[in-house]
């Protein structure tokens, strides 16, 4: 298995939500920490994950980790600058290729990291994504031949922009649940354990 690193990001406000949704609890562990325990579990090394307003109270949390948190001073700019800020200390690892991992995705567990990795171990292909809600996006592997567009993404940008360009270098994995993410009041009210 070649070296596979992950970047969580973790740098949103909650301004929809009213509550940091990284240290919300899910099936007993903080969202951050589960995602955390799946890509390390997947083997993922090292885990970089992007902080932004709470950066302090997620090292708190991830201190027992071997987690990486490093902060994104323009969180508030878009996803873009955190994939960019991700991306900058993950290049100081020679890795071949990066899970990109979104921390509010409360069913992203480690089978579903390790059957992205597997896919791109099979297919060859420079990215992998998730399949859900007759879309593709996170969580995703990108290939090392990647690594120059994510950084070059748009600081509004997210990593679909770059799967949905790229169509045809893409392998998709069904994640079903991937469509599950927590925004809003009503999204964390209709999470069922």
């Amino acid at each position: 298995m070649r070296d596979v690193g992950a970047v969580i990001l973790a740098a949103g406000g909650s301004s929809r939500l009213g509550q940091p949704k990284q240290l919300l609890v899910f099936r007993g562990e903080k969202l951050i920490t589960r995602t955390v325990r799946a890509a390390t579990e997947a083997n993922c090394a090292p885990v970089i994950v992007v902080a932004g307003e709470i950066a302090e109270a997620i090292r708190g949390e991830l201190r027992s980790t071997s987690a990486i948190v490093v902060e994104n001073q323009h969180w508030q700019r878009g996803p873009g600058t955190s994939i960019r800020r991700g991306l900058e200390q993950l290049s100081r690892n020679s890795v071949s290729a990066v899970v990109l991992l979104a921390c509010d995705q409360p069913f992203v567990e480690t089978p579903i990291v390790a059957e992205l990795i597997a896919a791109w171990e099979k297919t060859g292909k420079a990215i992998v994504a998730s399949s859900y809600a007759n879309t593709l996006g996170v969580p995703a592997l990108f290939d090392r031949s990647c690594f120059a567009e994510l950084t070059a993404l748009p600081k509004c940008a997210g990593a679909k922009s770059l799967i949905l360009s790229r169509r045809d270098d893409v392998a998709a994995i069904d994640f079903e649940q991937g469509r599950i993410d927590i925004d809003t009041p009503e999204d964390l009210a209709g999470l069922t354990n």
